[in-house]
């Protein structure tokens, strides 16, 4: 497929998982693709691995190690960005991180994290590249399946989340007079690095599964096929909307085992 061909796409939390997976999409789908992450280290490695799996010039891509939450980082990137292709197609805003807790143990270090990169980076990250994104363009805004259904430990998360997901909705009104196209991606129970992390248990690939009607996770490549329609000229009259790739997970009820 060729929808991205020459087109320049920013995507942020870029080295790993959905990130990586839709930047490896569009790499493959003929775009130029900028990818941010917060450790140099991280982004030499996932710039070496998306070279070698998709066959592209080194030169179709610009790795920046840049916070989201940090103003004068985001402000560099976008310089960094203009320098390199001097517009941008489409932005995918998907850094993110997630504290799983219940309410009362949340501290304010933790919801101050949580809220920088979350909203505050999201928002900003959209604000910053307007200047750069060509009327006509696309953004594409990670939000949560944790939107549509109550999930005891993501109290702060989920409320990040819903932050966004209405953003979508308001840029989606905001940009229509530039033809920009805005809308968000409410993945469920994806197996990344992440939800690794925040599931250590051996049990918990299988309790997850069995909640979804599907009866699996899902993968980095499912969000990233939904991110690369969204940001092609196939969603050319869609805007203000929430894609779920879950499996069923927030809709249906799985049948009994």
């Amino acid at each position: 497929m060729n929808r991205h061909t020459n087109k320049t796409v920013l995507i942020t939390g870029g080295t790993s998982g959905m990130g990586y997976a839709t930047a490896r999409r569009l790499l493959d789908e003929g775009a130029y693709v900028v990818v941010t992450g917060r450790t140099q280290p991280r982004l030499d490695a996932a710039v070496t691995r998306l070279v070698a799996e998709t066959g592209v010039a080194p030169t179709r891509i610009l790795a920046v190690r840049a916070d989201v939450a940090v103003l004068p980082e985001l402000d560099d990137l976008i310089d960094r960005v203009r320098a390199w292709r001097g517009s941008l197609d489409t932005v995918f805003a998907n850094a993110g991180v997630g504290v799983f807790k219940p309410s009362a143990e949340i501290t304010e270090a933790d919801f101050d994290h949580t809220v920088d990169v979350n909203f505050k980076g999201v928002y900003f990250t959209v604000a910053k590249a307007l200047p750069l994104l060509r009327d006509g363009g696309a953004i594409v805004i990670n939000a949560s399946w944790t939107v549509h259904r109550g999930l005891s430990v993501a109290s702060v998360y989920s409320a990040t989340k819903a932050a966004v997901h209405n953003l979508a909705r308001t840029l989606g009104a905001d940009l229509a007079p530039r033809g920009i196209r805005v809308n968000s991606v409410s993945p469920g129970y994806i197996d990344t690095e992440m939800y690794r992390d925040v599931n250590p248990d051996p049990g918990a690939e299988a309790a997850n599964s069995a909640e979804v009607p599907i009866g699996s996770l899902g993968h980095s490549e499912d969000v990233a096929a939904a991110v690369a329609f969204l940001a092609s000229e196939d969603a050319a009259y869609i805007t203000g909307q929430d894609l779920v790739i879950d499996g069923g997970l927030v809709g249906s009820v799985p049948q009994a085992a």
